[in-house]
């Protein structure tokens, strides 16, 4: 079996296809609170993203693969990673799923395939993740994968509802 696919499935590089899909998550105003997005995203803007995502890990500091599932043709969600630092050997990472695919363990694979991408080819000391502690999910997701809760990052981020706290969630790859 390849590095980034499993028997169920595939993270795979962003193809012009997967353009209504990433216009869909961008654009979700649900999803910005559980990242740093604060504005919609035009078609073009993203086509030009999907034109550019060629370029390496090591030159713009960030990868972003498609998740796609071996019997349903074309992509379901995205994986991340990002603010990727070769010196100190470590990024982080986010994943989203459509709606419809979710709470189906998908996104604890690609979360899984993406560490192993990431410890054993990119040679990566560590990954981590900022979750806001109201979304229980993903936090439940990321401890399932192995992460630890290593702090909390108080009145973090602004939301309706006011200032929240966010945890920061780390895997770290120890040599065996």
């Amino acid at each position: 079996m390849a590095l980034l696919e499993n028997e169920r499935i595939r993270l795979r590089a962003l193809e012009p296809e997967d353009l209504e899909l990433l216009y869909r998550l961008e654009n979700d105003t649900q999803l910005w609170s559980t990242g740093d997005s604060i504005i919609p995203y035009s078609r073009y803007t993203l086509k030009n993203y999907i034109a550019e995502a060629y370029r390496s890990i090591y030159e713009i500091c960030q990868l972003r693969l498609a998740i796609e599932l071996r019997e349903v043709p074309g992509a379901i969600g995205m994986i991340d990673l990002y603010d990727f630092d070769p010196h100190h050997r470590k990024a982080g990472t986010g994943v989203v799923i459509e709606l419809a695919y979710q709470r189906q363990g998908i996104a604890m694979e690609a979360v899984n395939l993406l560490s192993e991408y990431a410890f054993s080819f990119l040679k990566l000391h560590q990954l981590y993740a900022y979750i806001s502690v109201r979304n229980t999910a993903s936090l439940v997701l990321f401890e399932r994968c192995g992460f630890v809760n290593t702090g909390t990052l108080t009145d973090w981020i602004c939301t309706s509802e006011g200032y929240m706290d966010v945890l920061m969630m780390q895997r770290i790859n120890y040599p065996q």
